[in-house]
């Protein structure tokens, strides 16, 4: 009987002959790439398209830049070429960190990871620049400007949040660049890129480095405001005492909303995904 990983499981014996008896599962897909667990130890992926696999190359060449100066475990990524090309790496063994997970850790536990990933932070703002744009790195993706946000997202929100977009957007509109400047970062640091032991109630890793690259400083910090903001106030206090940096905590909050309605103003032509972008517009607006 054929199965949809034939094709993956085929591929990856070309190279791993002795993984004929080992147990295939699929991974749940990304937006570019299908992923393949191999025994639970072993990750591979397999790019689907041309912009896929440029992306996949960079990314590999990014990790490999990155990992000798960063105390977090993230992904080793090694590239088998080939028809088709993909790549392989060690499990980093975790699961996601939703909300209400963070909200049952005890405080130290929270401390703890707001510290881990304060240093994080502070380790990847410290690359070089050339380095990182050697190794690949570019500008991270370009948010959409006030006026197109506004009449792409506001027609989708119910009334009940008009009020709070109209105020982002605006702030946004009369928003300074960023007063620290642009920097190599992560840019995706939600909890659907953490390998959290929830036994141990510890971070074992991150991963999923392709949406990184150069963008401005503060934006960083949003993205674990996914999980919970308490998370973020402690990201910012750990990485304030590391790097001197004062962040400025409106900004981040400001961002956060930006990001949500531009998510929602990006995907107007796809009303499948409204009722979840509108949600998440909704969540971040009643912590307001």
């Amino acid at each position: 009987m054929t199965s949809e990983l034939d094709p993956f499981r085929k591929a990856i014996l070309t190279v791993h002959p002795d993984l004929e008896d080992a147990a295939f599962r699929a991974l749940p897909g990304g937006w570019h790439s299908r992923a393949v667990a191999v025994d639970d130890r072993l990750v591979f992926k397999f790019p689907q398209g041309e912009e896929a696999e440029l992306a996949l190359r960079r990314e590999a060449s990014i990790l490999a830049a990155v990992r000798p100066h960063v105390s977090m475990p993230v992904p080793d990524l090694r590239l088998h070429e080939g028809m088709p090309l993909f790549s392989e790496h060690a499990i980093i063994h975790g699961a996601h960190l939703e909300t209400a997970q963070y909200e049952a850790l005890p405080e130290g536990r929270r401390q703890a990871l707001g510290e881990v990933m304060a240093g994080f932070y502070a380790q990847l703002h410290a690359l070089d620049r050339a380095a990182m744009t050697a190794a690949g790195a570019c500008p991270v993706e370009r948010w959409l400007d006030g006026d197109a946000i506004a009449a792409r997202a506001l027609p989708l929100l119910p009334a009940a949040l008009q009020s709070f977009a109209g105020r982002t957007i605006a702030g946004w509109r009369n928003l300074p660049p960023d007063p620290l400047g642009e920097t190599y970062g992560f840019f995706d640091g939600h909890g659907w890129n953490m390998a959290f032991d929830h036994a141990a109630g510890r971070l074992n890793g991150i991963y999923d480095f392709a949406d990184s690259g150069f963008g401005p400083l503060h934006q960083d910090f949003i993205y674990s405001n996914f999980i919970d903001p308490d998370l973020t106030a402690r990201i910012i206090d750990g990485y304030e005492r590391l790097t001197g940096r004062a962040i400025d905590r409106a900004r981040v909050a400001l961002l956060t909303g930006l990001h949500r309605l531009w998510e929602l103003a990006a995907l107007a032509d796809a009303p499948e995904h409204h009722e979840t972008m509108i949600a998440s517009v909704a969540a971040w607006a009643a912590r307001q």
